[in-house]
């Protein structure tokens, strides 16, 4: 199968319309979820979703390593789960008389780490660990994954028995944190008439069309790069990281690390949206998924019972939006 990726900046539109447009026969709405997902992989990232079980996820997943081209893998996180469990461990072939590593499910593309909060901290660390550095070393050898790797991993908003929070060191890692609720009556109504025969799921995802390859994934994460990104833009988006260190209702502010993400998401979304350049509606639509997840409230804010959304959006209208400027502008 021939594969078209855009072959320049403006047609990144609708190359993003053919993903969601095929995504969209199995996969009914989540809009923040496919757009935040998309968007984390083409800017080399991963997500962390929160949200209650039976919303798709593994489906989604599925369907989108289908419409990428790009292999698929689940590990279903528990507390017996050893870190060898996900990297893979040495087994001795017997024929040779000498130990060969076998790789383990982290060894794939797109993975999704579900409930990653239900194992111990050696676990999920090894995990995160693999994220950063897109590699395992086992017995001193170490062993690249071959890119794009995407992990989207999961946690129960709900339930805490058995559960070890991720550390904030760890879930800063996590490009974006996306929050996911319940479809609206509209959008549950398509998903009970889409999926309330009994239809074996693997040909409901065989039934989309691939759109592309991890070869030109990678392509076109580097075209992203060229995405003209203003200096009042860059301004904007450290005014807003910083701010959060300074915000009173929050205990611990966002890394520097943040400001990277925000500024590489919102090239990345640019280009979906059809433009060569960073306007402020980019970085206001990914300030919260970036941001949610590297800030900690106050007690004080806590006993009240805030919302870090709700803070964060707060913070958001105190801090004055930029006029942007076009490349042609800027030159």
């Amino acid at each position: 199968m021939k594969h078209h990726y855009p072959k320049g900046r403006l047609q990144f539109q609708n190359f993003y319309q053919r993903v969601r447009t095929e995504i969209s026969k199995v996969f009914i709405g989540q809009d923040e979820l496919v757009t935040g997902t998309l968007v984390a992989l083409f800017s080399g990232g991963h997500v962390l979703i929160e949200s209650v079980p039976g919303l798709g996820k593994t489906h989604f997943v599925r369907t989108l390593g289908r419409v990428l081209g790009c292999e698929f893998g689940r590990i279903q996180f528990t507390p017996d789960l050893m870190p060898s469990d996900i990297t893979g461990s040495p087994v001795f072939d017997m024929k040779e008389q000498e130990f060969r590593f076998r790789p383990g499910p982290v060894f794939t593309q797109l993975l999704l780490a579900d409930e990653i909060n239900r194992s111990p901290a050696k676990t999920h660390a090894a995990l995160l660990e693999i994220m950063q550095e897109n590699s395992v070393t086992v017995d001193s050898v170490t062993h690249k994954i071959a890119k794009p790797f995407f992990v989207m991993a999961t946690q129960n908003p709900i339930e805490s028995e058995g559960t070890y929070n991720l550390p904030e060191a760890q879930v800063d890692r996590f490009m974006f944190k996306l929050v996911i609720d319940y479809p609206d009556e509209t959008q549950e109504a398509k998903i009970l008439a889409l999926h309330g025969k009994m239809i074996d799921a693997d040909k409901k995802v065989e039934s989309v069309v691939p759109v592309t390859n991890p070869v030109e994934i990678l392509k076109i994460s580097e075209t992203i790069n060229d995405i003209f990104i203003a200096p009042q833009m860059i301004d904007y988006i450290n005014k807003i990281v910083r701010q959060t260190r300074a915000f009173p209702r929050f205990y611990m502010g966002a890394s520097p690390r943040a400001g990277i993400a925000l500024m590489q998401g919102s090239r990345t979304l640019a280009a979906f949206r059809g433009r060569d350049y960073v306007i402020p509606d980019d970085v206001i639509n990914l300030a919260l998924p970036t941001l949610r997840h590297r800030v900690m409230l106050s007690a004080e804010a806590e006993i009240e019972g805030q919302k870090t959304d709700h803070l964060l959006s707060q913070l958001l209208r105190m801090i004055e939006v930029p006029r942007f400027t076009t490349p042609q502008e800027h030159s």
